[in-house]
């Protein structure tokens, strides 16, 4: 199962009833996990003419996934971040995804125990 930035996202419209993607669970479950010590990272102080890709794609050989930079930085969705910015780099997409993982299942186990609570309701009326 390959994972993007939008594997987590909440889709929904605005006010003009325009679709819009907004921060995903995976961004903060990934923040969270660097802010707990879970994921392994380095820190690095963003520099002139530096873009997240790039940094990714040194990082982890793989370029689109600069979101995982993103979210465990608390940066967002922005690929073009100021200079000295603070980023905390995970050192392992692995380990990242193993986080995902674990929000996938949580997500199904939630969602499990909602539809056994409306057929319960619906078989006691």
């Amino acid at each position: 199962m390959a994972f993007t930035r939008y594997s987590f996202t909440n889709r929904r419209k605005n006010n003009q009833g325009k679709s819009i993607v907004s921060n995903s669970k995976a961004s903060y479950t990934i923040y969270n996990a660097v802010e707990a010590g879970r994921i392994d990272y380095s820190v690095r102080i963003m520099e002139e003419g530096e873009r997240l890709d790039t940094l990714s794609g040194l990082t982890y050989g793989d370029s689109s996934l600069w979101w995982i930079i993103a979210a465990a930085s608390g940066i967002g969705w922005g690929m073009q971040v100021p200079p000295g910015t603070v980023l905390r780099i995970p050192n392992n997409s692995s380990e990242v995804f193993g986080l995902l993982v674990w929000v996938i299942k949580e997500i199904r186990y939630q969602i499990t125990i909602l539809v056994i609570s409306i057929w319960l309701r619906l078989l006691m009326n």
